[in-house]
């Protein structure tokens, strides 16, 4: 693999900031403009099943999202690219792209970041919360049961000070 000369920039909104599996050199709370942390992706592979689904996170248009960002070595660059790709494209789902995030400390830095493909098959766009419960409590896949994600992502999300309220919600109603 090539080496790069320079550090790589990752945004995480939902798994990737909790469980990001790959090392990093720095991590922050960063701030994208433009997407909204959305649960808006049918999961086939990692929370469900094509017949089954259940549902998981993307970057859908409009608003803003607080979330995670990393900074990787250049040097990794290449196998965190591959890692990222293997993890978050099973399906082509997402759409890879970079994006200016602003960091908790003010720098603004170019991150990639996984965005919703709203023509993929997989695109729920907004669904009901009753809608959302029914799709959770039944997903299960290859990283586990759907509502330890939505649960995981909530909680993270707390520990870094930030509150998403439709995850609070959810989290509430799958606790119960």
């Amino acid at each position: 693999m090539q080496e790069r000369d320079q550090d790589l920039w990752v945004f995480g909104y939902g798994s990737l900031m909790w469980r990001p599996g790959f090392e990093f050199i720095e991590q922050q709370v960063a701030t994208l403009h433009g997407y909204h942390r959305s649960l808006c992706v049918y999961s086939h592979v990692h929370r469900g099943t094509p017949e089954r689904p259940g549902l998981v996170l993307g970057l859908d248009y409009g608003g803003s999202c607080h979330g995670m960002a990393f900074r990787v070595a250049g040097r990794d660059h290449d196998t965190v690219m591959d890692y990222l790709r293997a993890r978050e494209q099973a399906t082509m789902v997402y759409v890879e792209s970079n994006h200016p995030v602003r960091l908790k400390d003010g720098r603004k830095v170019q991150a990639v970041a996984f965005t919703i493909d709203r023509n993929h098959i997989q695109y729920a766009g907004k669904l009901s919360e009753p809608r959302l419960l029914d799709l959770i409590r039944s997903g299960v896949g290859q990283s586990g049961a759907n509502p330890d994600y939505v649960i995981a992502t909530h909680e993270h999300l707390q520990q870094m000070g930030l509150e998403d309220k439709l995850l609070k919600r959810l989290s509430a109603a799958l606790k119960s």
